[in-house]
């Protein structure tokens, strides 16, 4: 058996990106001569799941794969940089030795400064002790104490110049560390091959096809809308993280939401036992009720922080990149452009005071991109260049969007409510009355001209019970409703010139039986 005696590049030609891993692809012409021979190709992520490790030749003589797997090796990284470094990497190597060297220097210092002021103290101590014994010997003394001194005052200087230098490399050092950072990646010490055994019945070129799955890979959508006046532009892009150990250089790359490490199984079967009892004579007297909150959509999409999970609707969704691609693999962000559309769209100012008296521009479209929009932020550009971010939910196709553009400053809605209970004494029905009235201001700069309409949404309870009645009292309400729909909601265009002011006022009841409780 013949084996190549250097490894054969093994690019990667095509990527199918999942939620949290990575199908890799690649493809390569080998020439093969006749017989079975051992194949060294790579290097490969060493990363790569060896059990998905798959190889299959096309060639147009009989050529097969008799065993495929994957060979790491471990060089651990030397001490001192090589030849091949890059200079930033030789200056790091130089910075820590001189920071070395001037450590050592510095504690030789320190411990030659410890050492006179030992001798001045032995010094100073001989000096008492011979006054006391009457021994006098001043020029002497005198001649000690000043060389002493002096060289502690050399070797201070020296050991705070010493120190200055330590301060200034350490901050030169990080400097030049978070630069290598930035733009050089560690090379990775641990570097895997791909020992392919294969068997040609003749000598000639084959089409070789490999792929394997590859962690540390993810991508997540990401939206731009442009809105200019009754238009806006759609922009979807991916935001595609790797770290697989190896560069994704103009590859195909395909984006999925399917969840191809997620076990399922069918639920069990279990006995599910009704039983059935009389009601107790307080039950039969008494309906218990209570008030609950459901949530039955909003305005538009809240700004979120942030990239969320994939949201595909239950289903999964593939997305191509119209064009090759390069993907570093240096675990940061990319963004890939896959598709824009633009459309008609309509807006309109809403405001729902009981959630927030802000007043915001709702735009809403249809999603013409040709593929379901899955859930993810939204960069909002509008005239004035770019607003904020906001969020959009999962769409299909041709489905309508709606889409927060943010709230409008020069507009305040105040919120007031207070309600009264009373009991009618013929029929012991007890009637809830609740006022709620909306005070809506817009504060124009001068000579600013034109109305605005401002949609304002109100909630009215919705009864599921005969035993409690809901009646909006239009008679009472200032103006009326102009639409009240099946979950309850009441909406008012209200039209507000600059400058001005309105307030509506929205009355209803609610009326219980005697034997209602809980309400």
């Amino acid at each position: 058996m013949s084996t190549a005696p250097k490894p054969i590049a093994l690019p990667v030609t095509a990527v199918t990106c999942l939620e949290d891993r990575a199908h890799i692809e690649r493809v390569v012409v080998l020439d093969l001569e006749a017989g079975v021979q051992r194949l060294r190709l790579g290097p490969v992520s060493a990363l790569a799941v060896d059990r998905t490790l798959h190889a299959e030749l096309t060639a147009d003589h009989p050529a097969t794969v008799l065993d495929a797997r994957i060979v790491r090796t471990w060089t651990p990284r030397g001490p001192l940089p090589s030849d091949d470094d890059s200079a930033l990497r030789h200056r790091v190597h130089a910075l820590e030795e001189e920071r070395l060297a001037l450590g050592q220097r510095r504690d030789r210092l320190q411990a030659r400064l410890d050492l006179l002021g030992r001798l001045a103290a032995d010094l100073l101590r001989e000096i008492g002790e011979g006054a006391g014994f009457g021994e006098a010997e001043r020029p002497r003394w005198a001649r000690e104490l000043d060389r002493v001194d002096e060289e502690r005052d050399s070797y201070g200087e020296q050991l705070r110049a010493v120190e200055a230098r330590l301060a200034a490399l350490a901050a030169e050092l990080r400097v030049a560390e978070r630069a290598m950072d930035l733009s050089e990646a560690e090379p990775a010490e641990l570097v895997g091959h791909v020992e392919l055994t294969v068997e040609a019945a003749v000598a000639g070129p084959v089409r070789l096809r490999l792929s394997h799955l590859t962690p540390c890979a993810l991508w997540r959508p990401a939206y731009r809308a442009v809105l200019d006046g009754d238009s806006l532009t759609l922009e979807t892009d991916a935001m595609v993280w790797q770290r697989t150990g190896e560069d994704w250089s103009d590859v195909r790359l395909t984006l999925s939401t399917a969840r191809s490490a997620l076990a399922t199984e069918p639920p069990r079967l279990v006995e599910d036992r009704l039983t059935l009892k009389d009601r107790s004579a307080a039950e039969r007297r008494t309906v218990d009720v209570e008030l609950r909150e459901e949530e039955i959509g909003d305005l538009g999409p809240a700004p979120v922080l942030g990239l969320p999970g994939v949201d595909d609707g239950g289903e999964a969704r593939v997305l191509n990149s119209p064009a090759p691609v390069s993907v570093p693999g240096d675990g940061r962000a990319h963004r890939v452009p896959l598709s824009a559309f633009t459309t008609a769209a309509s807006s309109e100012y809403a405001c729902s005071p009981e959630l927030s008296p802000l007043v915001t521009q709702v735009v809403r479209f249809d999603n013409l991109s040709g593929h379901a929009l899955l859930a993810g932020p939204v960069d909002l550009v509008r005239g004035s260049g770019f607003s904020g971010r906001g969020t959009l939910d999962f769409t299909a196709p041709g489905a309508p969007v709606d889409l927060a553009f943010g709230s409008c400053d020069d507009h305040r809605v105040v919120r007031q409510a207070e309600g009264s209970r009373d009991s009618a004494g013929i029929t012991q029905r007890t009637v809830v009355t609740r006022t709620v009235r909306l005070h809506l201001s817009r504060f124009s700069a001068p000579g600013e001209h034109g109305e605005r309409v401002v949609v304002l949404r109100e909630r009215i309870p919705v009864s599921e019970t005969s035993a409690v009645e809901v009646r909006l009292r239009k008679e009472a309400c200032s103006p009326a409703p102009d639409v009240v729909d099946a979950e309850g909601i009441a909406r008012w265009d209200v039209t507000l010139p600059p400058g001005g002011r309105r307030t509506v006022t929205l009355v209803y009841e609610l009326s219980a039986k005697a034997k209602v409780v809980g309400l």
